[in-house]
């Protein structure tokens, strides 16, 4: 057996199933088409419509091959604690629709292994479902001892996506690692616990249709589906047990090493988990930003901002000071971007968004804090915490359990881990109700009605680049999302036709909207959609006439209204060079919106656009539209496009074949939409406003053409409107009116200051109307001061001690704008005589149905009931005097 790279093993791998027939076929995003699923978690995710055989491979192939990045995180807090786990991993797959199956499969499994990667064969140890016989003889035939076959159980070695639907039975490979490396029993086979057989490659047989009675029906076609985890398979080849002892991984734990000073498996072994942790979650989180994923409180960005802030924390625990997180970008950067560029071209967006998370999150950290302590407060030492309150610093704050108990234990305070443990334990239920397991909930729920259109009729030829009306023929009819033959005068439904100008919403772009007429009927499309890939929908109502199934049609869109799209389209384009011109190659759209009237445009970015920065933007971008540049539209090959430097769109997923939109060079970015021929059509592109809506993603709202005529018109009307109130002329209404505020604010600071003389005036006639206690013998004032803030009672307050000694307090009480106040205030010498404000507010504040509180020498309360402070007064004058 020769050591072999990851890299190495990974094209050793697609080169020997793309030799055997199979399309080599690029890792799909980890932000899967399937909504039931949150990350893609397997590799026949991108898969699925070829094996519910509504999508078709080319018949040049008998089936696909890749290498897939993978996200799982139902197990993150194991990951680290031993050498298997990963969040992050490449799942190897080849895949068969019908074209091979056991036979082939299970010999080439066995080819590959023994005769290209080297594996010993008296190393290889395979699993079959008890009751499958025939894989158990295809074994036999390859050669296969029978001491190195077993037979498992349904949970083991059987497939099922749900209680009904496909499965099929497994037979997976192991390889022995040797007895020194697992539990020593003599009994010890494939399947046991223990690290000594090591499964890397499992191969689904999906040849059965579940039936709700527990029966199986045999599949018309039968499928392939398998999977060698890629970490795994290096473990093998490069002699060693652990994941990350591995090339890649064990460059990314050296990172660590460098940063920390630590040296890995020479010191503590939380050191060591530490290192594994920071070394896989960084991995992660490199991937999900490269594909569209930005940190967030919910669905996928909460997972990133979880791992991200775990790899944080584990740094600290190392000693880590300052940012660190961008060493490992640059490190998964260099030796994983040969296969993954998509991690090299949005590498400075990467590095951005981990360094703004570190930012925050070293608040975060510092708010857990101070959570922690006020939750220690009052506890002393042999108390337990809280399992719920550490479980809150884990969830919320990042701690890690043990940072938790380190901080406990420095104040002799154990914290309640069965409890901890409980509250883990019900988080990973909700989140098993939220989301299905990896690749089995990618066959649970599927509507397949526009699937079986789009099989049945073909995909619908688009020709609404250059034309806004066409020829064509209804293919399909549907009313309340079934197929009907039919629609008649009055009812809403949709139209499929077998060619349309009719743009479907896609890419941020709005449907079309117009016409479909033909011989006795007339339909007005209210909107255009794409519900599968090459599929074009119009949602109509009928107006005249009935519709039926293979009558011909002419369909016509509302050209007015697509070439306003159109502008605004190939605004957001333009908007996107100005920005990353401005602000940096690190912007990345996020996401748009181009309607008729007003477009929208997100974009990453990492703190506020400055009005300067916003002012360039749309200068930068009017000078290009202004210059006239022509704009050209051409399909070539995704790799080309990488080559040229294209621009993809941000979490963007793409085919082989991809359209580019050439603005003259200064903007080439892959899209599908309408744009116009020509810069110098927008007219003109006013920024309305620019906004954060999320950590790390900013929005601008734009207009363009006769819409930007109308907002600068509507804004000018409003500078004429405040001119004539002014006085001036509208360029010096602005100047005008700063001038006027200033001495606004100087008369009201005036008025405000004159009020504060006259009541000082009247505070210092309270304080000589003091009366003694008779108790304690000091004075106290007891005064209502009506039309008063808060701050001007303290400043009563104030005037009163100044005119009355060391030793006096007093009670104020005043409405302010319908609003009762009370004051209570005192002396050190009068608290040391008794006198305490808080106890004072406390018992006179319900009169005037409020509350409030302070220290013995200040308090204060406000309320709702104004009629109620007299009442309050005479209160405190029976308790006071």
């Amino acid at each position: 057996m020769q050591y072999m790279t990851t890299a190495e093993i990974r094209e050793a791998y697609l080169s020997y199933f793309e030799g055997k027939g199979c399309k080599r076929m690029p890792s799909s995003s980890l932000i899967p088409d399937d909504p039931s699923l949150l990350l893609t978690s397997a590799g026949m995710v991108q898969f699925k419509p070829y094996f519910l055989q509504q999508k078709h491979l080319d018949d040049a192939y008998i089936g696909t091959t890749t290498s897939q990045k993978c996200v799982r995180t139902n197990d993150i807090d194991l990951i680290g604690t031993d050498g298997r786990h990963l969040s992050f991993f490449e799942m190897l797959g080849n895949f068969s629709f019908g074209r091979y199956f056991k036979k082939e499969m299970c010999a080439w499994a066995l080819d590959f292994s023994v005769n290209v990667l080297g594996l010993p064969k008296d190393k290889l140890y395979m699993t079959v479902f008890e009751d499958d016989d025939e894989t158990w003889e295809i074994w036999r035939n390859l050669g296969v001892e029978e001491s190195h076959l077993s037979r498992l159980g349904e949970d083991d070695n059987f497939w099922r996506a749900g209680p009904t639907g496909p499965c099929g039975p497994c037979s997976e490979i192991y390889y022995d690692q040797g007895p020194e490396v697992g539990c020593g029993r003599p009994d010890c086979h494939p399947g046991c616990d223990c690290d000594r057989f090591l499964e890397y490659w499992n191969c689904v047989f999906t040849q059965y249709d579940g039936q709700e009675d527990g029966s199986l029906k045999p599949l018309p076609h039968k499928n392939i589906d398998t999977g060698m985890g890629l970490e795994r398979i290096a473990a093998i080849m490069q002699g060693v047990t652990s994941n990350f002892d591995t090339d890649i991984l064990r460059g990314l734990v050296g990172v660590g090493e460098s940063l920390s000073g630590k040296t890995y498996e020479s010191g503590t072994e939380q050191d060591d988990a530490a290192l594994r942790v920071i070394a896989d979650h960084s991995r992660s989180a490199t991937f999900m930003i490269a594909d569209g994923i930005l940190p967030s409180n919910e669905g996928r960005g909460y997972v990133l901002r979880r791992l991200l802030r775990r790899a944080i924390m584990k740094g600290q625990l190392l000693g880590i000071e300052g940012p660190f997180m961008h060493h490992y970008v640059d490190k998964i950067v260099e030796v994983m971007g040969d296969e993954y560029p998509e991690i090299v071209e949005n590498r400075e967006l990467i590095l951005g968004v981990v360094g703004n998370e570190e930012e925050r999150f070293g608040a975060t950290l510092r708010q857990g804090r101070v959570y922690l302590e006020q939750a220690l407060a009052g506890m002393k030492e042999g108390d337990v915490l809280s399992g719920d309150v550490a479980f809150t610093l884990h969830d919320t704050y990042g701690f890690p359990l043990e940072v938790t108990q380190e901080i406990c234990a420095d104040e002799g305070i154990a914290v309640d881990t069965d409890e901890f443990a409980r509250c883990m334990e019900q988080q990973k239920e909700r989140a098993r109700a939220a989301t299905q397991d990896d690749a089995e909930a990618a066959w649970s729920t599927y509507d397949g009605t526009m699937s079986g259109i789009l099989e049945e009729v073909g995909a619908t030829v688009f020709e609404g680049y250059d034309k806004n009306e066409c020829a064509a023929t209804v293919v399909a009819l549907l009313k309340d999302g079934a197929r009907v033959d039919a629609l008649a005068a009055g009812e809403e439904g949709a139209i499929v036709l077998d060619r349309t100008p009719f743009y479907a919403e896609m890419g941020g772009q709005i449907g079309d909207t117009g016409t479909i007429e033909g011989e006795g009927f007339r339909a007005r499309v209210t909107d255009t959609k794409s519900p599968e890939k090459g599929l074009t929908v119009h949602y109509v109502t009928v107006e005249e006439g009935s519709v039926t199934v293979g009558v011909a049609a002419h369909a016509a869109i509302e050209v007015l209204r697509r070439e306003r799209i159109r502008r605004n389209h190939s605004a957001t384009h333009i908007l996107h060079w100005a920005l990353r011109t401005v602000l940096g190659d690190h912007v990345k759209q996020a996401g748009s919106y181009v309607a008729p009237d007003r477009l929208r445009f997100d974009f990453a970015h990492f703190e506020a656009v400055t009005r300067a920065q916003l002012d360039e933007v749309e200068r930068i971008a009017n000078e290009k539209i202004m210059e006239a540049h022509p704009v050209a539209t051409y399909e070539t090959s995704l790799e080309e496009a990488r080559e040229q430097g294209v621009t993809a769109l941000f979490g963007e997923k793409y085919g082989d074949v991809v359209r580019v939109v050439d603005m003259d060079g200064f903007s080439r970015e892959l899209c599908g939409g309408t744009h116009v021929r020509n810069t110098a059509e927008i007219g003109l592109v006013k920024i309305e406003s620019e906004q954060s809506v999320g950590s790390n993603l900013r929005r601008i709202e734009a207009v363009t053409s006769f819409d930007a005529l109308a907002y600068l018109n509507a804004e000018e009307a409003e500078l004429r409107t405040l001119a004539a109130a002014l006085g001036v002329r509208p360029l010096e209404a602005a100047g005008r009116a700063i001038s006027d505020a200033e001495k606004l604010k100087q008369m009201e600071s005036e008025a405000k200051r004159a009020k504060e003389a006259a009541a000082a005036g009247d505070f210092k006639k309270i304080a000589a109307e003091a009366v003694t206690t008779s108790a304690a013998g000091y004075p106290v004032v007891i005064a209502r001061v009506d039309n008063v803030s808060a701050s001007a009672l303290r400043n009563a307050w104030d005037v009163v001690r100044s005119q009355c000694g060391d030793a006096c307090a007093c009670v104020l009480a005043g409405r302010n704008a319908d609003k009762p106040l009370l004051l209570a205030a005192g002396t050190d010498a009068a608290v040391a005589a008794g006198f305490n404000a808080g106890a004072i507010i406390k018992a006179i504040a319900p009169a005037i149905q409020g509350g409030g509180g302070g220290k013995p020498t200040m308090a204060q309360a406000g309320g709702k009931n104004a009629a109620g402070i007299d009442d309050a007064l005479a209160k405190a004058r029976e308790i006071l005097l």
